[in-house]
Order: C-alpha cells, then sequence, then structure tokens
C-alpha cells in the first residue's frame, strides 16, 4: 500500500538523575563524596532507507520513544545512556514540526543512510562527586537528568524520480510506463485508473537507466483541489524532468498542454519551467491515412499557442517508443 503522508510523535529519553553517595568502606571514618553521573538519555534519529518507498509502516504506530538513560550509582558508577530510536524514512521524505500547532519544515531525508536527528536525549545529571571543593568536602547535592524532547511532526513524502508523467486522466500514462519498465499498474480505459504514483525503471542501454514516475491524472483546477486534488502534484516537485503526455484525440492537445502547464505553475511558479518533453499518445488509433495530415494540424496548433514541438508515440504499437527514451535520457544528462 502506498502511503505518502503520515503524523507521529517522537519523545526522546529523559537523562539520569546524578547520585548523592559516600564512600563507606572498613577502616575509613569519613568516606569522601563518590556518587556517579547519570546517563544520557537516547535521541530519536530518522535513517534514510533506500529499500523504503512508503510511510505505511507510520499509519498505525504513532508513537517513538527513545530510552531514558540511568541514574548514577555510588562509587563513581555512571549511569548507562538510554538506546536511542531508529526511525527508517523513505527517500524523499519532508519533516516537519507540527507542535503546538505550528508548521515549521525542520529538513528532509535525500540520501541513503542520511541521518537526521528528530529529538535530542537530556543529558545525565551530575553526581555529588562533581560538586566537591575545598570549602565543601561533603556535598549533599546533585543535578537531575535533562528532560525528554517531545515533538509532534508531519512526514510528507515526494518521490524521487527522473522522469515525471504529466497528463490528463486516461492519457496513457500507466500504459506507457508498463511498455517501458517492469512496472505493472493499474490499467483501464476509464479516468482515475491510477490512485497511487507509481514507479518504473527504464533501460536506455546496458549501462543507462532512469526512473519514470506514473502520477495520478491532473484536471484543470486540480492545484485548488478538484479531481484527486493536489495531494500528487507535489511528487512532481522532486523530479528532474517532466514527460507530458497528451492525447492525440483530444478535442485541441494544444490547449490541453497549457492547461497541464497553467496548473503546475499554479501549484508552484518553478514546475513549469523544468526541462520537459511532449509526447503525442495513442497515434496508433488514427487510420494511416489520416495520420499525417492530422499530426501536421496538431503540429500549427502547437507552434502557434506554445511555439513548442511534440513526439508522437504509441505504446501499444511501440511507435517512437524508443526515441522517447533516447531523448527523455538526454534531457536528464543536461540537469546532471
Amino acid at each position: 500500500m502506498f502511503i505518502d503522508f503520515a503524523r507521529i510523535k517522537v519523545e526522546s529519553g529523559k537523562g539520569g538523575n546524578g547520585c548523592v553517595s559516600f564512600r563507606r568502606e572498613k577502616y575509613v571514618a569519613k568516606g569522601g563524596p563518590d556518587g556517579g553521573d547519570g546517563g544520557k538519555g537516547g535521541d530519536v534519529i530518522a535513517i534514510g532507507d533506500e529499500n523504503i518507498n512508503t510511510l505505511v509502516a507510520f499509519r498505525y504506530n504513532k508513537l517513538f520513544k527513545a530510552q531514558r538513560g540511568e541514574h548514577g550509582k555510588g562509587s563513581n558508577q555512571t549511569g548507562a545512556d538510554g538506546e536511542n530510536k531508529i526511525i527508517k524514512l523513505p527517500l524523499g521524505t519532508v519533516i516537519y514540526d507540527i507542535t503546538d500547532g505550528k508548521h515549521q519544515k525542520l529538513g528532509e531525508i535525500t540520501d541513503h543512510e542520511q541521518k537526521f536527528f528528530l529529538a535530542e536525549g537530556g543529558n545525565g545529571g551530575r553526581g555529588n562527586t562533581r560538586f566537591k571543593s575545598s570549602t565543601n568536602r561533603a556535598p549533599r547535592q546533585a543535578k537531575p537528568g535533562g528532560e525528554s524532547i517531545i515533538r509532534e511532526l508531519e512526514l510528507e513524502l515526494r518521490l524521487m524520480a527522473d522522469v515525471g508523467l504529466v497528463g490528463f486522466p486516461n492519457a496513457g500514462k500507466s500504459t506507457l510506463l508498463s511498455r517501458v519498465s517492469a512496472a505493472h499498474p493499474k490499467i483501464a480505459d476509464y479516468e482515475f485508473t491510477t490512485l497511487e504514483p507509481s514507479l518504473g525503471v527504464v533501460d536506455v542501454s546496458d549501462f543507462e537507466s532512469f526512473v519514470m514516475a506514473d502520477i495520478p491524472g491532473i484536471i484543470a483546477g486540480a492545484h485548488e483541489g478538484k479531481g484527486l486534488g493536489d495531494q500528487f502534484l507535489r511528487h512532481i516537485e522532486r523530479t528532474a524532468v517532466l514527460l507530458f503526455l497528451i492525447d492525440v484525440n483530444s478535442i485541441s492537445p494544444a490547449q490541453d498542454y497549457n492547461i497541464l502547464k497553467k496548473e503546475l505553475h499554479m501549484y508552484d511558479p518553478y514546475l513549469d519551467k523544468k526541462l520537459h518533453l511532449i509526447a503525442l499518445s495513442k497515434v496508433d488509433t488514427i487510420p494511416n491515412k489520416d495520420k499525417e495530415e492530422m499530426l501536421k494540424m496538431i503540429k500549427t496548433e502547437f507552434k502557434q499557442n506554445s511555439h513548442e514541438n511534440f513526439l508522437a508515440i504509441s505504446s501499444i504499437s511501440g511507435e517512437n517508443i524508443t526515441k522517447l527514451k533516447q531523448n527523455l535520457w538526454k534531457i536528464i544528462k543536461q540537469t546532471k
């Protein structure tokens, strides 16, 4: 199950208290202070894991608590440090602090085994040995351990892919992904077949490949929450290149493209400025005798409306699929 949003609570460990103790040994009438320090409380640490691609683990498990530090003991024994609590997060996770109603970005996990401290454990308190001085040879004071830190966090997963597929519902995005990769997204002849993002690895050659993400279909007004809303638009933010997929059977493919670009711009002014490629899908549905003339008309419309060109493809017949992969790879290398 793909889950890209979660709210959790983390609590670091409290520091152990310092100890008040004095030496009590045979033949030592007045032993000095020997109270040890308390141990440090455990930290709550997030670690990036490239083998995880969903936040489903946080659907029911909402509290993550580190161990408290042990109290100090006599004979100058320091208490053991509390055990850290490790939380594994998928790459692309953005972490927000929402404690007390705020919404502050703390950071994001982008690399495998990247560590991010979510809540630091309290320091161990000092034992009475620490307070011994020339004027106070028998101190009876010690410091308590530092308090734990409690935070409420919001986790938001944004897929990390080289290419993000952008298009209206039923434009053929899932069919294309299944054609160029080993991914098996749900495919059907109706709108909103894709209800969650899918990833696929696209092989360009024996040693070259890239990751493509199929994003659920966008409609006019998506940035305002229409259709499936803007819940999936954030997944496009991390993609290096955008592939706009337009159905050749649309009344106006050029207008469809402009609507998609507008929705991206309204969600994030930088999204529609990403490097991109336009592909006209389902050209196998056009009779061969009409194909050349129809594509010529659409090409003229694109030139007039957006000053851009497109590549006509078919995921069913395989027309221009190899060329599409090669062109995308060239653009990806530009971004790197």
